[in-house]
This record gives C-alpha cells, structure tokens and sequence, in this order.
C-alpha cells in the first residue's frame, strides 16, 4: 500500500487538457501520424520585442527575488492596461500577480471559500474551474447552457442557482471551450439579478479578450456595472494574446482585502512569478499592439475553415464561436453509431478515443467540460495541419454507421 493522500486530492481528478495533449505526443513518439488538436496555446511566437526585454533583463541582472505578487512596474503596466482598454481604474495595491492565470484564480478561491460554499461556474467550463473549488473545499454549482442560446449563462438561469451559500460566479469570456463570448448587453442582464445578491463576487476570467471576431467588442462585467466593482476580481494574462503561454505571467484587479489576502497565500506557495518573465509582460502590455490584429486575423481564417469543414462532416453540428481559438461541435447525432473496428460509440470520450485511434486526430471530449456530447477543438495551428485533421474528422464520421 502506498502512502496516505489527502482528501482533497480524492476529490479532483487529472486536467483532461494536458492528458489529451500528452497522449498525442505518446502516439508521435511512437512514429504515429498524428494531429494534436487538443492544446489549447498559440502557435504564434512570442514577439521579439517581449523576447529581447526578457534578455535585457538577464544581462542586467534582473534575476533575483521579486515582491511576492509581482513588480511595481508590472503592476503599473497591469494598471494602465485596465483603464486603456477596459475604462477599470485599480492602483497597485489592487493588482495581484502570478505565475500563469491558474494561481490567480487558486489563490482567490483558497483565500474565500470555506466548507459548503457554492461557486456557480456556466457549462461547459474550462476543465479547471470546477476541479479548483473542490480543492478549496467549496461546492461547484455547474449550470448548464446550450448551443440554443449561444453557449451564454440566462438571467433566469444565473437566478435559479443563487442560493445564501453562493460565494462567487465565474464568468468566462471569451469562453474555453465554446468561444462563446458575452456582450456588455448580456452582462448588463445577468448584473441586474447579481444586484439583487450582494453576497455573490464575480470572477472574470478574461484571458481570451483580444481574440474577437466580427466586429464583436469585449465587454467586463466591472466596465459594465460599477456598482459590481467592490465585488469583482477581473482576471487576465499575457499567455493567449502575446503568445507567452510558458512565460506563466497571469494578473488580476480587484478589492485591496482580496488582493492582500491573495498575496498572502502566494508568499507562501509559489512566492513571486519568475522575474525575467515579468520583465517581458511589463515590455508586452506596454510595447506595440499592432501585431494582435494581425494574429487575430489569422485565426478567425482558421476558425471560418474548421466551421465549415466540421459542418460538411456526417452527424457533426459545429456553431460559428464569437472568439478564442476553439470550436465546440456537436456529435449527439453520432451517439450509437459503429466505428470501422467495431466498437460501438456511446459517448463523446469513446468517440475522441477511437477518432485518435482510427485517424490519428486528437480532440478534447466535451464531457470533460461538462457538457456533452461534444468535443473541442483548438484551431491555434497551421491552417495546413487544421485542413488536413478535418479531412480525418469528415471520413472519420462518413465511416461511423
């Protein structure tokens, strides 16, 4: 018998992300032919400009022990960036940084929950999400939402599930896995019923703000409704936007008391991010933005090509999503078919299991995200490689009978 774990661990369960990610790069490895759509990370570079601040601060020695919960001139940047492009005005004692976007919202859920506390997170979610407030010993309180209604949590919804215990809604957007995205309209909605329940605080998880499309403008609830301002702790990065996912800078602004209390916790965990990579985030939010149009560009190409193959494909219904790099296609109508090897698919892991098995095309199953049967897939790679999987997906279910 092996040594005792704790209980929380019992309660959460491996990130189906990194685990589809890593079963891909086992296949390669093995000399398979395969296609990993399953990272959800640009294939983009980081820019030269955040590369060469990042050496500059190595060579003048930048390399020790920052504050806990991040630099002063990071948390200017941060501070700047709210109100430039979000009209949200925070000082830096309201800005709290970590390393990557997930301690940001760890350290807000361990320095808030207490046992029985609810968190009420739209489905489907980010795999993260419900797993993270087990770990903090609260309650996820998953709401469903449907393709219907553009994969967007309903007033009456969001009501529904407010109860004394409720601590925090999370709101996503634009949405992993959906690409969902909530206008400043919808959330004006859903902040008039949290009005009404001063003891919920909001958490926005804004990571995939600049990857909008069509004309869609970004909206945070904070922007939307002051009144939520004492009450909402408005959560970002530099991992999507600026390519910068391994640099593990995530940030966010919010009340003095939460943001204390967030730094507390990291002191005493992580301690502070890596410094040369703040160097580089303080270079990113304050450098030139003119690349982001033109990545972004690129990927709603990608997304218009990966829409319209996946909808070409037998028993697939794939909605065109407002942002982010994801797709979230249907497959209920595939549910009972047979594969080429015999198997029966029943659900959507066995479907994104024998797709990887008989195509070499590795998805993230739907029901890992809560809502099913569907899966994800991330379009942030070469337009070549995205036309080549959809090619595998199609044949894949023309073969399902």
């Amino acid at each position: 018998m092996g040594p005792a774990l704790s209980d929380a661990l019992g309660r959460i369960k491996p990130s189906a992300t990194i685990a589809v990610s890593a079963k891909a790069r086992a296949l390669k490895a093995e000399g398979r032919d395969v296609i990993g759509l399953g990272a959800g990370e640009p294939d983009f570079d980081t820019p030269q400009n955040i590369k060469d601040a990042a050496i500059a601060a190595i060579q003048s020695g930048k390399t020790k022990y920052t504050d806990p919960d991040g630099i002063p001139e990071l948390k200017a940047a941060i501070c700047a960036k709210f109100k430039r492009e979000n009209g949200l005005e925070y000082i830096s004692s309201q800005i709290h940084v970590a390393p990557g976007g997930k301690p940001v919202l760890f350290n807000a859920l361990l320095a808030t929950l207490n046992e029985g506390d609810e968190v009420i997170i739209p489905a489907p979610y980010w795999v993260s999400y419900p797993d993270m407030v087990l770990l903090c010993n609260g309650t996820p309180i998953c709401v469903p939402t449907s393709a219907e209604d553009g994969y967007l949590l309903s007033a009456k919804a969001l009501e529904a599930a407010i109860t004394p215990r409720t601590k925090w809604l999370i709101i996503n957007s634009p949405s992993n896995p959906t690409g969902a995205a909530y206008s400043a309209a919808h959330l004006r909605v859903l902040a008039d019923v949290l009005l009404r329940h001063p003891q919920v605080m909001i958490m926005t998880d804004d990571m995939y703000e600049h990857l909008l499309y069509d004309g869609f403008e970004f909206a945070t609830i904070a922007q939307v409704e002051p009144k939520l301002y004492d009450r909402t702790l408005t959560c970002n990065g530099v991992s999507k936007a600026y390519a910068m996912t391994g640099w593990r800078i995530g940030y966010a602004g919010g009340p003095t008391w939460l943001i204390k209390a967030m730094g507390n916790i990291e002191s005493q965990t992580t301690s502070n991010p890596c410094s040369i990579a703040q160097y580089a985030a303080v270079e990113a939010l304050n450098g030139p933005q003119d690349f982001l149009e033109v990545r972004k560009e690129a990927f709603k190409a990608r997304r218009d090509l990966v829409v319209s193959m996946l909808n070409q494909a037998n028993g697939l219904k794939c909605p065109t999503p407002e942002g982010a790099f994801y797709v979230y296609p249907s497959c209920s109508a595939l549910m009972g078919k047979k594969s080429p090897s015999g198997k029966t698919i029943t659900n959507d892991e066995e479907f994104a299991t024998e797709l990887l098995e008989q195509e070499g095309v590795a998805v993230v199953h739907g029901s890992a995200f809560g809502l099913g049967p569907a899966f994800r897939i991330s379009y942030a790679t070469s337009t070549e490689a995205l036309t080549t999987a959809c090619e595998r997906i199609q044949r894949f279910c023309g073969n399902l009978v």
